[in-house]
């Protein structure tokens, strides 16, 4: 007999942000983020305990997919950071980043918790309202009769991403294939209301990184013996495609607790041919040149479909299911029934490709709305990474399609709107507070732990000693090396700002990050046509960034707010 135990109370943790584990796990957590953060951002391999499957990342996803948390806070956190990514892709570390030194920087504030709440959404509200802003002088329009800033969008996210271990040459060819592949899904005859297609990434492992290639259309994977068997079609003109999401096997479904009533002396799997090779010959009569099922395609059926040059690829998968739909206009077929005619679709042609050791079915549509993204690495961690960041670099660009902006990265955006704040603080507070009911001094604490937290995210690109600057008239991110002498001359130090878009020829004046001086107002930057020609720019993506400051402020405010935490520890 089972022992029985008392259930145990839950345990009430009052004030939490007070206790030193809780701000000690905070700690531990944001020096996990900041390290990974930006283009020389520290790797981390996840493993567990038992052994099994190693990922060696810097990516906020693949953090989140492999690092479990405990404390209540932290899950509140880690939560925000996954819709977040979940919905956007990109700007995970900086969200995460930004909330801790939000929250970290007001601990020594004495300071109603209310208080500094509001005047964090007071703060967030000017930033957002300045972002979003004609006047804003970190965003760029994205002219779209031009690649340069849609390239340099791509090849910014793959450059922070160090696991993917990519030369230069490397990462401009890739960064060229994945805009490609994104303008391959844009449809020719667009509307007012734009339908995206899809690009389809293909795993090509243990190739050089340069044989990477994009095609129109979609690659399914297949046997030499099978290619040779089918191909080459003798048609001109359209072909016509089923596709089918049901087994087209003969096995029969579960029936589940159901009973399945069988007539005496009728053979189950007879009957189940039987009624396939009807359906084969419907196919045949609706002269169905291509027949693409989802599972497993009976042999017999096989046979029968060939014998009438009918050409049957089986073992799809359901990944490719719905950009074959949108690519051919076929509707998948659910049933070993009738079938109507206009479930069917069409493509262009079917030819044969062969990547490396690997043969495909390259189906060519005949409007190209689907790209496969031919993608080679050295190794399969190398790969899984890649793989990755081109899914998050072709999200971006749709996102972009959307709000056709772009935001200057390098830390630039963050340091010139910390600048932005305390000016603006300092010189009309009255219009940041109006009838709020806190006062200027309160406003000054809380703007200086916000811009402070924007600088010290700023300051976590800088992982080898560094010192980090800003000059005194666009208030743009610098660095230079930890080993500069004292007294030196910036300009024969400095090249460019972190963003690329300054360089320190210009008439410029610096400062030590968060030293004590006067604010001052950032000045506008280049015009935009300077900006759109800039060749090797670093930006980041407008909505992800957005949405990762709001993001960023409303978890710290959420987390700030909690009074209890109460745990069931049975």
């Amino acid at each position: 007999m089972s022992r029985l135990e008392a259930k145990k109370p839950s345990v009430c943790e009052s004030k939490p942000l007070t206790s030193e584990r809780v701000r000690a796990t905070l700690s531990v957590l944001k020096g996990i983020v900041t390290s990974c953060y930006g283009p020389s951002g520290r790797l981390k391999q996840l493993h567990n305990g038992a052994g099994g499957h190693v990922c060696t990342t810097s990516q906020s996803s693949a953090l989140l997919h492999s690092l479990s948390v405990t404390h209540p806070v932290l899950k509140i956190l880690t939560a925000s950071m996954q819709n977040h990514v979940s919905c956007f892709s990109d700007c995970g570390l900086f969200m995460a980043i930004l909330c801790c030194n939000l929250i970290e920087n007001v601990q020594g504030i004495d300071l109603a918790p209310t208080t500094i709440i509001e005047l964090n959404k007071l703060l967030l509200s000017l930033c957002t309202n300045y972002l979003k802003s004609e006047a804003c002088a970190c965003r760029i329009p994205v002219d779209f009769s031009s690649t340069q800033i849609l390239l340099c969008l791509v090849r910014s996210i793959l450059t922070s991403k160090p696991a993917c271990m990519l030369t230069r040459k490397e990462v401009d060819h890739i960064s060229a294939l994945v805009l490609r592949a994104f303008l391959l899904t844009i449809p020719e005859k667009a509307g007012d209301h734009i339908i995206l297609g899809k690009s389809i990434i293909v795993p090509l492992k243990g190739q050089r990184v340069i044989d990477s290639t994009v095609l129109p259309g979609m690659l399914i994977e297949t046997s030499e013996v099978q290619l040779i068997r089918m191909l080459p079609i003798k048609k001109s003109g359209a072909l016509k495609v089923a596709l089918f999401c049901v087994s087209l096997s003969g096995d029969f479904s579960d029936t589940g607790e159901g009973t399945l009533a069988v007539s005496y002396g009728v053979s189950l799997e007879n009957a189940v041919l039987d009624q396939l090779v009807n359906l084969g010959g419907q196919l045949v009569r609706d002269h169905i040149d291509l027949v693409m099922c989802q599972k497993v395609i009976h042999p017999s059926l096989k046979q029968f479909l060939s014998s009438h040059q009918v050409i049957a690829i089986d073992r799809i998968g359901v990944t490719l299911m719905e950009p074959l739909s949108k690519m051919t206009g076929a509707q998948p077929i659910g049933s070993l029934g009738s079938v109507s005619p206009r479930s069917y679709g069409s493509v262009k042609d079917l030819r044969s490709a062969e990547f490396g050791s690997k043969r495909f079915f390259h189906l060519i549509p005949n409007e190209v709305t689907v790209s496969s993204l031919l993608l080679c690495n050295r190794n399969d961690t190398a790969w899984d990474e890649l793989k990755l960041t081109c899914q998050t670099a072709l999200h971006v660009l749709q996102l972009t399609i959307k709000e056709p902006f772009v935001f200057l990265g390098g830390g630039c955006t963050e340091t010139h709107l910390a600048a932005y704040v305390r000016h603006k603080t300092l010189n009309e507070p009255g219009s940041i507070l109006k009838h709020d009911g806190c006062t200027q001094t309160e406003l000054q604490l809380i703007a200086e732990a916000f811009c402070s937290a924007l600088e010290s995210l700023a300051g976590s690109l800088e992982h080898d000693g560094g010192e980090i600057l800003t000059d005194r008239k666009y208030g743009h991110f610098w660095s230079v090396q930890s080993d500069s002498p004292a007294v030196v001359n910036w300009p024969d130090l400095l090249s460019r700002c972190g963003c690329g878009l300054h360089s320190s020829q210009e008439e410029l004046s610096w400062s030590f990050l968060r030293s004590t001086h006067h604010p001052f107002v950032p000045q506008n930057c280049l015009p935009c046509e300077a900006a759109n020609s800039a060749s090797d720019l670093t930006v980041d993506c407008f909505t992800a960034k957005l949405s990762g400051l709001q993001v960023a402020v409303e978890t710290a405010n959420l987390i700030l707010d909690l009074a209890y935490v109460i745990e069931d520890t049975n």
